[in-house]
């Protein structure tokens, strides 16, 4: 799936969106739900910095987007993603909200994964979205936001997915701490739960096989959602 696929956008009023003018950093732009939330974001009037792992389609994206600043990360340089919202808010003059799309999917039984596969989860979906986080609340104008995707795995995980279950829990549950921790900076945290998606994201698991799954939702509409939620407390 290409993000210059995705149908033209609903039109809104951007001069009249709080989202107009609002410097935000997306994390995971190089997804597909992650590049669909930043064009969401620029039709809204949203300025953009851009971080992912690929660094063509990273480059590509931040021209689509009008030539925005890019940065690529590495999971396992969790300096590096704690680095992230200062680099953002030295490119855009300032910084009001940090967007993580980041994530990567394994199957396989609790007793047959192996341990590399399970680490590379935890590192991917938690460990480098956290550290992204943690390195953004001292950067983040007060008002603004700290949003993050779990999933409804966090809620409803399925035979096959522990440990990829396991690794998004443990980052909706640091998130919940977090917004109790940033609330006097004036930070709403958030985290974002959508369903299965027709991304392809479970068609690209780093081990084992995905389980029978339903039919994947809109990813289109999914990333509006998301985009009306943060437009709703910018």
């Amino acid at each position: 799936m290409d993000v210059r696929d995705a149908p033209p956008a609903r039109g809104p009023d951007t001069a009249g969106s709080p989202l107009a003018g609002a410097r935000v950093l997306v994390v995971g732009a190089t997804g597909v739900l992650g590049g669909l939330a930043a064009r969401e974001l620029a039709e809204r009037g949203a300025v953009l910095a851009l971080a992912g792992r690929a660094p063509h389609v990273l480059a590509e994206r931040g021209a689509e987007l009008g030539g925005r600043p890019v940065r690529r990360i590495d999971a396992y340089d969790l300096d590096g993603c704690a680095a992230l919202a200062p680099w953002a808010r030295g490119e855009l003059g300032g910084l009001d909200g940090v967007l993580v799309t980041v994530g990567v999917a394994a199957f396989g039984r609790a007793g047959e994964l192996p341990d590399s596969v399970a680490e590379h989860l935890c590192a991917v979906n938690f460990l480098c979205p956290a550290a992204v986080l943690r390195g953004a609340p001292s950067q983040v104008a007060r008002g603004g936001f700290l949003a993050a995707v779990t999933g409804a795995v966090v809620d409803t995980p399925l035979q096959g997915m522990a440990d990829y279950a396991a690794a998004k829990a443990a980052l909706g549950c640091w998130l919940g701490v977090l917004a109790r921790e940033v609330r006097g900076r004036h930070l709403r945290v958030l985290d974002f739960r959508p369903p299965h998606l027709d991304t392809g994201f479970a068609t690209r698991p780093v081990a084992g096989r995905a389980p029978s799954l339903p039919p994947g939702g809109d990813p289109y509409e999914a990333a509006r959602s998301m985009v009306d939620r943060l437009e709703g407390v910018a």
